[in-house]
């Protein structure tokens, strides 16, 4: 039997679309996103919580090994520095596209980021793609026809690669070449019946485990290299959204969540709803790589 833990709130606040949450080792600090407000959150032991306006709807962010962050704006990539400013846009990407936008990423254990974008449309279509971006800026599309990209993660040794296109409730699972950076070969890791909700964003520990969120239905999962479900972490909102390592000792799981989409109703029910959650997961992380850009 799964076993069965509970995250307690580690930063209050209503963020609309929390995500893509990510502990910098250098600064003791954790990083996240409000997507459709179009912030980047940032909280240090010794000096709190801080939010920069970045004046534009953003997916994903990772960290640099220059100081900053490398970022995914709705509309292409872009360098932040380390005050989060844009230091340099990089490319555009789907500009054809009147409905889409680039919502989830991470940066590979080859210092490359892995990001992909979702189709906003209602019906939504298979219209985005998956992108690499190189450390020298060159964007290239690893991955056709999806309609919202999630989950994207890595194993510890970097050659497995973890994806969702969100709408088929599968977690697919890729050999990972990382020379190339290119993912082949996938087969399905998850196929959605064994936890409600939809996958969202995911993390992975030192042991190989993928933890992944489970929009709607209130809850993380970790599952083993083999996909079995090991830990259920429930949180007080239906909507979590992405999960990381932090902490000195990377020993502490945060997630995300969101109060986009719920009505007033579903609120009133949920008030922690956008909040920031932390348990103690009993597996250390693992450092988070670096763009090298």
């Amino acid at each position: 039997m799964a076993r069965q833990l509970t995250g307690d709130v580690a930063f209050a606040g209503a963020n609309h679309l929390g995500e893509s949450v990510v502990w910098d080792d250098r600064s003791g600090e954790l990083v996240w996103i409000d997507i459709h407000r179009g912030k980047l959150e940032r909280w240090r032991a010794d000096s709190g919580r801080a939010t920069v306006d970045l004046g534009e709807r953003i997916g994903a962010v990772g960290l640099r090994t220059a100081p900053g962050f490398v970022a995914a704006f709705a509309t292409g990539f872009a360098l932040l520095g380390a005050d989060a400013e844009t230091e340099q846009t990089l490319s555009t990407v789907e500009e054809h596209l009147e409905s889409t936008r680039l919502n989830d990423g991470k940066v590979d254990r080859q210092g490359r980021f892995i990001c992909g974008g979702m189709d906003e449309g209602d019906p939504q279509r298979p219209l985005s793609a998956v992108y690499r971006l190189d450390p020298g800026g060159e964007v290239h599309r690893i991955l056709d026809g999806i309609a919202c990209a999630n989950s994207i993660a890595f194993s510890p040794d970097g050659t497995r690669m973890y994806f969702t296109d969100m709408p088929t409730g599968q977690i697919l699972v890729y050999d990972y070449d990382t020379d190339e950076g290119v993912p082949h070969s996938p087969r399905v890791f998850v196929d959605g019946s064994e936890h409600p909700g939809l996958p969202d964003g995911s993390t992975v520990d030192a042991e190989g485990c993928l933890w992944n969120a489970r929009w709607g239905a209130g809850a993380v999962i970790r599952y083993t290299p083999d996909g079995a479900v090991d830990t259920v972490v429930r949180v007080p909102a239906a909507n979590p959204t992405c999960p990381a390592f932090g902490g000195h000792d990377l020993s502490t799981l945060f997630v995300t969540s969101a109060r986009f989409g719920r009505t007033a109703e579903q609120l009133a029910d949920e008030p922690l709803a956008g909040a920031v959650f932390a348990v103690d997961p009993g597996t250390p992380g693992v450092v988070e790589p670096r763009f090298a850009g």
